[in-house]
């Protein structure tokens, strides 16, 4: 879809509701900063900026679409929306896109400084796509078009676009709003294909010098949900996802990060906490060079706490937006306004860039193959790493793969959610298990864009060592680590290396588990475990040791008493959720899980069955959730997984949204079965070959 609007006919803002200023250094320090501006190597002539209103919502991401628990409540801000041309030399201001009820956000400069790439909600309409144009206001296009949200799009260096977008069709799995994360399309808008599997947010992504992508990634695999957005890198393909910098030290969104030229180093925000609104926070320069993890390399600039949108020209030089005012700080900190803008209480500056050509970075070669649905991944030594002293050369002896699901809704953003009790905000799936080799080795065949992460198990299938975060591998691509929670500086095997014993081998499929679910369901498949034979001595009127693992109604919103004794009253299944991650071997999970202990003959002869004690086992090392369907996410009653259960609006209507559910499915009258409705959303996401797709 594309449209070409005559210039001259372009709705132009009066001067009093642009009021854009330049403002005139005159006379002393004033003069003095002046000539050092006009004496920078960078040589910046015009700068291109957006100007929109902040949105309605607090948090670092929630600025496009609605919310799930009230859908007529849209999260960006107020109406008005320009792209603008600020000329330095003169400090003229040109406007190239005016709409008084639209919103304008993110725009790219291309490599040969004469259009650009932004994302424009327009007047009328709720969603923004993704628009190019003439660096002097004329041939607007528009390149994406639907019911989602495009947002935060830069050039590839072969002209192709990575961009962020809710296509993924998610909610924020402890919140109310849409999820977007990293897509590619061509040039022209088409072909469109995620480069993630996040079920929370990506963030901004710019490209390195070397040819890959940086960008924030948000996640949380069962430990703090609100302490880790960190620096990621991606290859243009998808290929390679790997940590650049944070991810073991939470507490900020680290977010807008772009390289520094000349340097190894990059400008970005640092947004306290959780984030702040558009990403506000302290400017900050952080170098990788010591590896990931090393604070000591992070050095904060100016003393302002409101910054928003770094764009570094050189060590010594950076463009910000802060409120309403365009800024140039050096490298030591210090501010001088550039521009400043009366846009009353709502209008901001945002996303100052340079306009004017520069190099493209190096093409790397796509290894993506669309026809394959797997990829390989190859581990080094899985004692390798971060807090494994006490693992012993061959204790582990297989991996059990797990998948982090995401949420089609969610309706409660607290603590006190309805998945689990202080323990996970997501469902799992269990795909199975592949084995380990004698020397810490395995090679093994994963499903391509998938939310994959692994514990480690020894002989007796429990629980050494738990990954707390995920990877994704592309159709066809083979990605190597070194170990577990290994140093990021620590290089892998190569693809050849035939030291690995799991490399003198072709890669393992993973076997999956008989008998036993792939989402858990507490009340569906722990219950009647915890019937058969504990509710005996722990539950009715015999409550040994004041335990009661009854079916029971706790009055703890929708659990019923067993779940409630299990996880909070005595504390008897370790889940895994920790604030900080990466717990020491044995510390989580079934190992850790007093449970485990007491499913065995030696506790007043109980007896399960092989089966039953493994399905234990699993609901624990997948977190422990009550519910095993995003159904039951808000439901006021602990039998929702019996006959005649009815999920609310909410998750009715968003699965109809996605194509899950028919448009006339009737949530009064049509039978549904939730679990089966999960098990298509999820599957909704997989990556199928063109010719196998169905």
């Amino acid at each position: 879809m594309s449209c070409s609007p005559d210039r001259a006919k372009m709705s132009h803002p009066s001067p009093s509701r642009v009021a854009l200023i330049a403002v005139v250094l005159v006379g002393g320090a004033a003069a003095a900063r002046a000539a050092e501006i006009q004496s920078r190597p960078e040589g910046v002539e015009e700068i291109v900026f957006a100007v929109r209103a902040f949105g309605t919502d607090g948090h670092y991401y929630a600025n496009f679409g609605y919310f799930d628990n009230n859908p007529q409540r849209w999260a960006y801000g107020p109406g008005g929306g320009q792209l603008c041309k600020l000329d330095l030399r003169t400090g003229k201001v040109s406007v190239l896109l005016d709409d008084p009820q639209g919103g304008v956000r993110d725009p790219c400069v291309h490599y040969d400084g004469r259009k650009i790439l932004f994302s424009y909600r327009k007047g009328g309409q709720n969603h923004y796509h993704l628009y190019e144009i003439d660096a002097d206001g004329t041939k607007l296009r528009q390149l994406t078009d639907g019911p989602y949200d495009d947002i935060e799009p830069i050039y590839r260096p072969d002209d192709h676009i990575v961009f962020c977008s809710s296509r993924c069709n998610r909610f924020v799995a402890c919140w109310y709003t849409q999820v977007a994360i990293l897509y590619r399309c061509d040039g022209d808008g088409r072909n469109i294909r995620p480069l993630s599997s996040s079920i929370v947010h990506d963030n901004t992504p710019w490209m390195l010098p070397d040819g890959r992508i940086l960008y924030t990634r948000w996640e949380y695999v069962d430990r703090s949900r609100v302490r880790y957005h960190h620096l990621w890198t991606i290859g243009p393909d998808g290929t390679g996802q790997m940590v650049y910098f944070g991810n073991m030290h939470g507490g900020t969104v680290m977010i807008d990060a772009k390289p520094i030229p000349g340097t190894n180093k990059v400008a970005c925000i640092f947004s306290p906490g959780h984030g702040r609104k558009e990403h506000s926070g302290r400017m900050t320069i952080v170098d990788p060079s010591e590896g990931p993890d090393s604070q000591a390399r992070v050095q904060r600039l100016g003393t302002g706490s409101d910054y928003r949108d770094p764009y570094p020209l050189s060590e010594d030089s950076f463009l910000l937006a802060e409120g309403n005012r365009i800024l140039w700080m050096n490298g030591r900190g210090e501010t001088h306004v550039l521009h400043a803008f009366d846009g009353g209480k709502t209008m901001r500056v945002h996303e100052p860039r340079p306009l004017r050509p520069r190099d493209r970075e190096p093409l790397l070669p796509s290894t993506v193959d669309l026809s394959r649905a797997i990829g390989q991944l190859v581990l080094a030594d899985v004692r390798h790493g971060r807090r494994m002293q006490g693992v012993a050369a061959g204790e582990i002896k297989r991996l059990l793969v797990l998948e982090q699901l995401p949420k089609p809704v969610n309706l409660n953003g607290t603590i006190s959610h309805n998945t689990s009790i202080g323990g996970t905000f997501t469902l799992k799936r269990i795909l199975g298990t592949v084995p380990v080799e004698a020397d810490g080795s395995a090679n093994f065949e994963v499903p391509a864009l998938r939310n994959i992460f692994f514990v480690a198990l020894d002989e007796n299938d429990l629980a050494v060592k738990r990954m707390q975060s995920f990877v994704t591998v592309q159709p066809g691509e083979m990605f190597s680590c070194a170990g577990c929670h290994e140093h990021r500086t620590d290089a892998p095997h190569s693809r050849a290396s035939p030291t690995l014993a799991a490399l003198r081998r072709p890669p393992s499929h993973i076997e999956p588990i008989a008998d036993v679910p792939d989402v858990i369901d507490f009340p569906r498949d722990v219950q009647p475990i915890l019937d058969r034979h504990c509710v005996s001595c722990h539950g009715g009127e015999r409550l040994d040791g004041k335990i009661d693992l009854s079916s029971a109604p706790s009055g703890h919103r929708v659990f019923s008493r067993s779940y409630h004794t299990l996880m909070t009253v005595k504390g008897l299944v370790s889940h895994g959720n920790d604030a900080d991650g990466n717990r020491p071997p044995r510390s989580i999970g079934s190992a850790a899980s007093r449970l485990m202990a007491t499913l065995v003959p030696s506790h007043f002869d109980v007896k399960l069955s092989e089966r039953d004690r493994r399905l234990v086992r699993l609901w624990i090392e997948t977190g422990a959730a009550y519910p095993g369907t995003c159904a039951a996410m808000e439901v006021k009653a602990a039998a929702y997984h019996l006959t005649g259960f009815r999920p609310n609006e909410h998750y009715v209507r968003e699965m109809k949204r996605f194509g899950i559910l028919p448009a006339e499915f009737d949530s009064t009258r049509d039978p549904i079965d939730v679990y089966a409705t999960d098990q298509a959303y999820w599957q909704s996401f997989w990556h199928w070959p063109r010719e196998q797709k169905p």
